[in-house]
């Protein structure tokens, strides 16, 4: 699966620069030419807790979501990125899987960054989301959600891993840039399956600069420059880890 990072500077709490930002951007790709791209959390404000600039539903729709429906149809790939929204008088840090067929998947954030004081301007997810695209399963996290393996653990179910692909958004400052690095490599490890990060650059508005550091890694927890399915279910079934893992429930 051919996968596309779109690692960027976000315009501070600049919707509608943003938009035209990642319209530009995704312009630049061919129909058919990746089966997935990927873009930071919050791409429309970046990570902000004035919820006066979350978007909220024109015609039923959110004007940035309007905008990679119509990018994913013209690619005829998913797009993956998070948004600051507002619905039913709440607003939520909310990740979207985009298809060109118009479905869209969400993800509502679990774990709130406190602090940031996240937790006191959106409101926390209680669901995991698992999307399927092009024969792999893909698990949507967002940003902090990386820091808690038991939510993003995988497991068995009839005899076939939950997940092949895990997908983290994020706004992850440069200070800890080498935690964002360490942790991508141990989920990947430990849940035999590959993980893709994509973090925002520059500054925003709060002063906090971010370096990046975007990555694919693959089962062995190494960097990667492409996604394999054949390559992960050989390396399971010579190394079924998963096996013999601990069962869990999530509270």
């Amino acid at each position: 699966m051919r996968v596309q990072l779109i690692e960027t500077h976000l315009i501070w709490e600049n919707v509608q620069s943003n938009r035209e930002h990642f319209t530009n951007l995704l312009s630049q790709y061919a129909s058919g030419e990746k089966d997935i791209f990927i873009l930071p959390e919050m791409f429309s404000t970046g990570f902000t807790m004035n919820t006066t600039v979350s978007e909220e539903r024109v015609n039923g729709e959110f004007p940035s979501v309007t905008m990679l429906k119509e990018a994913s149809a013209r690619l005829n790939a998913a797009i993956v990125g998070s948004l600051s929204v507002k619905e039913n008088n709440q607003a939520y840090n909310r990740m979207f899987f985009v298809r060109p067929n118009g479905a869209v998947s969400t993800y509502n954030k679990r774990h709130l960054f406190s602090f940031a004081g996240e937790q006191k301007h959106y409101t926390a997810g209680e669901e995991q989301c698992l999307v399927e695209w092009r024969g792999w399963n893909i698990l949507l996290n967002i940003c902090y959600d990386l820091r808690f393996p038991i939510w993003t653990r995988n497991e068995m179910i009839n005899g076939q891993p939950k997940f092949d692909l895990m997908i983290y958004v994020a706004n992850w400052p440069s200070v800890r840039a080498e935690v964002w690095k360490t942790l991508l490599r141990a989920r990947a490890i430990e849940n035999v399956s590959y993980v893709i990060g994509v973090n925002r650059i520059g500054e925003d508005g709060n002063g906090h600069t971010y370096s990046g550091d975007s990555a694919l890694i693959n089962f062995r927890g190494e960097l990667a420059d492409e996604l394999s399915l054949e390559e992960l279910q050989a390396f399971r079934a010579k190394f079924p880890a998963l096996e013999d893992a601990d069962s869990f429930t999530l509270g």
